[in-house]
């Protein structure tokens, strides 16, 4: 499998790590966490396999786009999509600035939820991504109904800026600088070493 390309532990939960996506080899688990009904929010509840690869392929492809596996104490538990909102349908929505990440994450859906474990996948996936230097906000576009992940995105910092209609979704435009995610980190519960 791909190389590890960040990882975290978590006080409470243990140990998160994070690679790089492989369409081929992926498939069948993206697949499976993607038509999941409580996946409904990513649209791709009627995704046949040869979609999803396409879908992923297509990221891989895209400059500025990749996506990854996140691990769960070596367990495959989380996705990330990371995208340049300047090379996006958001370009049009909002005045795009240098050093905004755009980005989407899936906790996998699973009949034994762990109280704070999407927190803590959540807090990964920031840690992540402003681990980045060149990072300064990051972007999210949930759907206006997805009231849970609003607010998990409060928690960690984000402010709505905007509903926005896209083509397949009205959304809340939400943006996290770096200062904001740092100060929730602070005030929050969230604990953890983070490394690369």
């Amino acid at each position: 499998m791909t190389e590890i390309v960040f990882e975290r532990t978590d006080e409470r939960l243990g140990e998160f790590a994070v690679r790089p996506v492989s369409a081929d080899e992926d498939t069948q688990l993206l697949h499976g966490w993607l038509t999941h009904p409580k996946s409904a929010f990513w649209l791709m509840l009627d995704a046949e396999p040869a979609d999803v690869r396409r879908q992923f392929r297509t990221i891989e492809a895209t400059p500025g786009n990749d996506a990854f596996v996140g691990l769960h104490n070596g367990i495959p538990a989380f996705l990330i999509e990371r995208y340049d909102p300047a090379r996006s349908e958001l370009a049009e929505l909002y005045p795009v600035r240098p050093g905004d990440v755009g980005m989407h994450f899936l906790a996998a859906p699973t009949g034994m939820p762990v109280h704070g474990f999407t927190r803590a996948v959540l807090t990964t996936v920031m840690d992540m991504l402003f681990t980045d230097p060149a990072t300064e906000r990051v972007v999210v576009e949930p759907d206006v109904n997805n009231t849970s992940v609003h607010a998990l995105n409060a928690e960690v910092g984000f402010g709505v800026v905007d509903t926005v209609s896209l083509p397949e979704k009205r959304a809340l435009l939400s943006i996290c600088t770096r200062a904001d995610y740092l100060a929730s980190r602070t005030a929050g519960s969230t604990e953890g070493e983070v490394s690369r």
